[in-house]
């Protein structure tokens, strides 16, 4: 991730007396913020006076502040850029600790700027008063309390830098009332004071070779992609490295678009619902080469019993992940874009040799014969719905094919999001946004309007599960008001539908509190749309939306092409679908990769580990 760029500062550069809510502004406009989301209150009330004079700030006013932390991240996953939200103190902040914890587990540079009660008052337990620093102490990069009006330029200046450099995250920025009132003098350029703040971005040579050497000596690598690829924008290297060498490649949920799903070395997603090639191809390796990721529990399974055969490079820019889940022969820390550039040229160096030297380096050709027949024998697919239903499947998919690869996919969490990285194909870098590491239900309808209005050109749908709609649909008001056309498509199935399949699995299809409407149940295939509470189609209407329902396989088409006609306002598609269909395939929670089931109660025969 690249440091963002800053703005020149308008009007005069020299000190220049003013308020601190007016220099807090000033500094927005000096990092190069152009869009803030947030709630105005009490505390925080002073930086809002001057915001409204502001030309180069956009403040988009939220319906909650959750809404405000998950646009901020949507901003910045589909931008590249430091998202930013604003809160005041109290309830104000601690709503935004949920979407600070996402941005923290996914790695996204957001700055959250809050409100404080004064400096005088702190820790009396005055009115919204909360220790917002403490309690996001664990899910933040860093973050300052500002006491004193003279701070507050060179806290945003670092907070940006410490937020979009180095291994990105969120950074809070808690700033009291009093001295957002006190006169102070704005001075910029300001100059930072992080001496203890040296992320390292050029790998160690020697490390380079040594990974070069052992990708050269490999029978059965596999190149294992993580999120950092795409924030260090190294996609372009990734492709590169790939083709030269000829390895098999996979992408982690995080990692989708770092390289093309179409592309023959892409083997899919490893991990719980994973593909069976990209996880037998993990499980049978003999060279894990990972790539800015960190051995999520999600990727590896039971973790002793993960790729048991492989020695391990793995390349990251925080050393605190290398050695973390699991040992590596040769860590490699730095930037994931410099490392990999120095890769290619390492690994052209192996090539050259071997040529020389007359040996078959980089020869690979059994294991792709291996590794096609896992993909030939267990395709990625999905069973047809009952007679006249809708698939979730189905909808997903087609939604991708019309839609095309150049839109943007912001998923909830839950079934849904698993079909949606199964389904849509994936060929650009920054076109799919989800909450990986904190699994954040009521992620999918801000972050899609944060990255609207961070790319207002582009096509943006949120991919959302009726559960998963019910707790941030509110933000809907916002795109409204605020020219934001994006779309919804509402997998509505009638139940949290991950934890009813986790029921049908594991708990004797006992669904203790997975159903969502108070209809009919109709042979198991879930309710008529006429009895579901809420009605998404009255309520989306009523937030100023336009809304669509579909229930009918034949009807599909025409709809999601209605929906894409539609851009002067968001639009809802309430598609109603059979609620028994699963994600497949699984890796049950707790047991090993070599588990995994290609479809109910089936699991491929991997034999030993010379096959």
């Amino acid at each position: 991730m690249t440091e963002q760029a800053a703005a020149p500062v308008p009007h005069h550069a020299g000190p220049e007396p003013m308020t601190g809510a007016q220099s807090l502004i000033r500094s927005l406009e000096a990092v190069g913020a152009d869009t803030v989301f947030g709630i105005p209150g009490g505390a925080i009330l002073p930086a809002y006076d001057p915001l409204m004079d502001s030309t180069r700030v956009r403040h988009i006013l939220v319906r909650h502040e959750q809404g405000a932390g998950h646009a901020a991240t949507g901003y910045a996953q589909a931008t590249g850029k430091v998202g930013v939200c604003m809160a005041t103190s109290g309830p104000g902040a601690t709503n935004l600790v949920t979407p600070l914890a996402d941005a923290y587990m996914d790695s996204v540079p957001v700055v959250a700027i809050t409100g404080q009660v004064s400096s005088k008052a702190i820790g009396t337990d005055a009115f919204q008063e909360a220790d917002i620093c403490g309690i996001t102490m664990p899910i933040t990069k860093h973050n300052f309390l500002v006491t004193d009006a003279d701070e507050i330029p060179r806290v945003i200046a670092e907070a940006f830098h410490i937020a979009s450099t180095g291994r990105p995250g969120p950074v809070l920025v808690d700033i009291a009332k009093d001295a957002l009132q006190a006169r102070t003098v704005f001075r910029w350029p300001v100059e930072p004071q992080l001496p203890g703040y040296r992320p390292v971005t050029k790998p160690h040579a020697k490390q380079i070779r040594e990974a070069a050497r052992l990708l050269a000596a490999a029978k059965r690598p596999v190149l294992y992609v993580g999120g950092g690829v795409l924030k260090a924008g190294a996609t372009a290297e990734l492709r590169i490295l790939a083709e030269l060498t000829g390895a098999p490649v996979v992408t982690t949920l995080m990692a989708l678009g770092a390289f093309p799903d179409s592309h023959d070395q892409h083997l899919g997603m490893p991990g719980m619902h994973g593909s069976v090639a990209a996880v037998t191809a993990l499980q049978k390796a003999d060279l894990l080469f990972a790539l800015g990721t960190r051995f999520d529990d999600r990727v590896t399974g039971k973790l002793d019993t993960f790729a048991p055969y492989a020695k391990v490079v793995h390349a990251d820019i925080d050393p605190a992940e290398i050695g973390k889940n699991r040992v590596a022969d040769v860590p490699i820390v730095g930037d994931a874009r410099e490392i990999i550039a120095d890769l290619i040229v390492a690994v052209q160096q192996e090539q050259a040799a071997g040529q020389t030297a007359g040996e078959h380096r980089f020869d690979y050709g059994q294991w792709w014969e291996q590794l096609n027949a896992w993909r030939k024998t267990y395709p990625v697919g999905y069973e047809p719905a009952p007679e006249g239903m809708l698939s979730p499947q189905q909808v997903i998919e087609r939604i991708g094919q019309k839609v095309g690869p150049d839109a943007i996919y912001a998923a909830g969490v839950g079934q849904h999001q698993m079909w949606a990285s199964q389904f849509i194909s994936f060929e650009k870098p920054a076109t799919w946004l989800n909450s990986g590491g904190a699994g954040t239900m009521g992620y999918a309808v801000p972050a899609a309007m944060g990255a609207k209005a961070g790319c207002p050109d582009a096509q943006v749908w949120a991919i959302d599960g009726d559960g998963c709609f019910q707790m941030t649909n509110q933000e809907l008001v916002t795109c409204a008001l605020n020219n934001i056309p994006i779309k919804v498509a509402i997998i509505n199935n009638g139940s949290l539908g991950m934890v009813r399949q986790w029921q049908t699995l594991f708990y004797n299809q006992r669904y203790s509190n997975t159903v969502l409407h108070d209809g009919p149940d109709n042979d198991g295939r879930g309710p008529a749309a006429g009895t579901r509470i809420p009605d998404f189609v009255k309520l989306s209407e009523a937030m100023g939306c336009h809304a669509l329902r579909c229930e009918r396989p034949e009807d599909l088409d025409a709809v999601i092409e209605k929906a894409m006609s539609l851009n002067d306002a968001p639009v809802v598609i309430d598609f109603i679908v059979h609620q028994d269909a699963m994600v497949w395939p699984m890796v049950p929670a707790g047991v090993s990769n070599d588990e995994i089931l290609a479809a109910r109660d089936v699991r491929p025969d991997f034999g030993d580990e010379n096959d």
